[in-house]
Formats: C-alpha cells, structure tokens, sequence
C-alpha cells in the first residue's frame, strides 16, 4: 500500500508539473501550521513562491481580526495565502515542504501556541488539490518518520482574511523577537530533530520498518533505521530508545495531592514560586537529569546548569524543547516568559534573556516541580537514551 500511495503521489505531482508547464499564471496555496509569522518565514524560502500573506482561515465570523481569532472560539485558524509561479514549483511541491515546517502530529495546537486557532491544516480549491494533499498525508503516515498518526486537517478554502499589517512580513520587521520567539516555541528544533538528515525535495515512504529517502535529483537513496521505535515494559537495557510521554494523562487532582508535597502541588498545579536558597536543587552538583515531578518528561541536564545566584536552579537550556512549552506571563505587574512542561502541563518557572550560554537565555526553575536522576541511575529508571548528553 505505501508503494502504491508513493506511485500515485509522484504520478500526481508528475501530471500537476506538466500543467504548470503550459500555465505561467501565478496561483495560490493556502495552508495552516500554527504561528502564521513562522508559515511565513518557512514559506518565503521556497524558490518559485512569489508573496506569502499572513492571514485567518475557515471559522464562521466575518472579517476575522486577530483580536477575535486569538479567543480560539470562533473557529478560525491563523493561516498563510502563499501565491506561487507553477512553472518554477508545484502544488504537490509546496505540500511536501508545508509537511516540514509543522508538527503534524498535533491535535491541539502547535508548538508553543495552544488552541484550535493554532492547529494545522491544508486548505484546498480544487478535487485536484485535495487529492495530492490527501496522498501525501498517507504517505506521510506510513513512513514512519513520527511516532503517532497525522492530524493535520484537509478541508475545503471557506475563506481567507489577511491578517493586520503588523503581522505581514514580521520576521523582517522585528528579526530579534522572532527569532527568539520561533526558538523558545521549540519549532526549530522539532525541525532539525525530524528533518535535518533528509535534503529539501526529498520524498520518503514506508518499507519493513525503515525509512527510504529518495533523492529526486541524483536518484540516490539513503536507507535509514526507524527511529520511531519505544521503550518496552522492561525498559531496561534499551540505551538508545526514547519514551514517549505524548499519551501520559495528567492524575486527577485528589491523585496528585496524595502523590506531591504541598510545596510540589503548590508549584506545579497553582504556578507557585519556592524560596531561593531554601530549596533541594539550587545548589545541586550531582551528574544526571532533571525530569518532571509529575510526568518524568526529561526537562535539564546537570551538564546545563549554573550557579545564576538567585538561589534557584538555572539551566542555559533544555534538554529537548519538546518537553517545554513558553507563555507570556503578565502576573504581578511585570511581563515575563512562563516555561511549563508540555504533557503533564506543570508549571516549572520562568526563563529569562540573561545566561551565560551562547543562546542567552536563563532557565529558572523551581526544584519543586523537578526530580532528579542521578547519571548511574538513568538507564534503570529508562532514560538510557539520554546518557550520550553525557559523553565528553
């Protein structure tokens, strides 16, 4: 079946480039993967496409605003209009690398971006469109390259409203906080971990449980193992396998305060702070992982940590942005950058654009909401596939 989905996905693309050929009109794609500054950016890259535009699709109010959009209630997503040459890149094209820029996988937003307002999609005009777009969502599927089914949505263009001119172009506007922002999101960094290894314009399909990557240019492959393999029930001697904690399911609150100390519910379920200097880990040296209190979602090695002197434990950075999830937090009268734990929804602390490290950031963090791992432990507890952070 996944041989039989590549032969119709290239077959379509091959029939939709010999139409671009005889069409030198500029046409339109719309699509919808969260943070429309950052579909933007993603978009603007790809040779032959002549002007994105930010913009708000699907939903059932007139004349959206971001205002309205950003409530998550009235059914619209942030989207981009991408209008492209078909002679210079196709539509099956643009699918391919749209694919790329998103977490497919996510039913509830993206990345840092929480909501129905921020979840992926393809919008199509036409039967043709919808059925190259439905193709390569199969295909994507069975490739294997993630662990859990697509969610992106293909529905039919209902509407498109661009977004206010302080949205347009905002990566060339404000480069500083976009950056920042598409770091912190952990959107980058979910791209480069799923990605990196595959060249642009590359196609993939499932086969025995690998995944071959086929170089449309050189007709070269690379064969690569599958990656999306997990910890068994034992967990044990398995160095080089990651959890996945995208179905861990948070305890009821009563569960919660008879398994945490009112300090670690405080923290985590109440967006508590601890007192500096009284409190396990500020002053912590010990080589291992800190996970989370609640979930065991690995949050910071020992090897990241420093001595800030605000007496809490700070981080230069996570171990895996997947884990962490930022939000604008404008509580006692300041604006600050909240950083929680993405499964079990933990508050963790803040981070803040004074460290140490090449990226500048500061995590800091409440020992509360963290449990520690010492370095000969994590194989037992199944996090052997994190003791490479730890080889010099």
């Amino acid at each position: 079946m996944a041989a039989l989905a590549m032969m119709l996905m290239l077959g379509l693309a091959h029939v939709q480039d010999v139409r671009a050929q005889n069409n030198s009109s500029p046409a339109e794609a719309y699509f919808a993967g969260g943070c429309f500054w950052c579909m933007e950016a993603g978009m603007e890259k790809i040779p032959g496409v002549l002007k994105v535009i930010s913009g708000y699709s699907g939903g059932h109010e007139e004349n959206a605003e971001y205002a309205m959009v950003s409530t998550g209630r009235t059914g619209h997503r942030e989207a981009v209009k991408v209008i492209y040459d078909p002679q210079v890149v196709s539509y099956g094209r643009l699918v391919d690398a749209f694919w790329k820029m998103i977490d497919p996988t996510d039913q509830y937003g993206s990345f840092a971006d929480r909501g129905p307002q921020y979840t992926s999609a393809i919008y199509y005009r036409n039967r043709e469109e919808k059925e190259i777009a439905e193709i390569s969502r199969d295909n994507l599927d069975d490739s294997g390259i993630f662990n859990h089914p697509v969610a992106t949505a293909i529905e039919p263009l209902l509407n498109f409203y661009p977004a206010e001119e302080e949205h347009q172009n905002y990566h060339k506007k404000n480069p500083g906080h976009y950056r920042t922002y598409a770091y912190l999101s952990g959107r980058e960094q979910f791209i480069d971990q799923h990605w990196k290894d595959r060249k642009a314009g590359q196609s993939y399909k499932a086969e025995n449980q690998t995944t071959e990557i086929i170089d449309q240019k050189s007709e070269s492959s690379i064969r690569m193992s599958d990656v999306g393999s997990q910890i068994s029930e034992e967990g044990l001697g398995k160095k080089n396998v990651a959890q996945d904690w995208s179905s861990f399911v948070r305890p009821g609150r009563e569960e919660l305060l008879k398994r945490l100390t009112p300090m670690q519910f405080r923290v985590t379920r109440k967006d508590g702070t601890e007192p500096a200097f009284n409190n396990a880990y500020w002053d912590h040296k010990e080589e291992g992982i800190y996970v989370d209190v609640v979930s065991g979602e690995p949050l910071f090695s020992s090897r990241d940590k420093f001595d800030s002197g605000t007496g809490w434990p700070s981080f230069t950075h996570p171990i895996d942005h997947q884990f962490i999830v930022t939000r604008e937090d404008r509580s006692l009268f300041m604006s600050r950058t909240e950083v929680r734990s993405r499964y079990a929804d933990s508050h963790l602390g803040h981070v803040f654009p004074d460290g140490p490290g090449p990226d500048g950031l500061r995590y800091c963090i409440n020992s509360a909401a963290l449990r520690f791992i010492p370095r000969e432990e994590m194989l037992k507890e199944g996090y052997g596939h994190y003791l490479s952070l730890f080889q010099d």
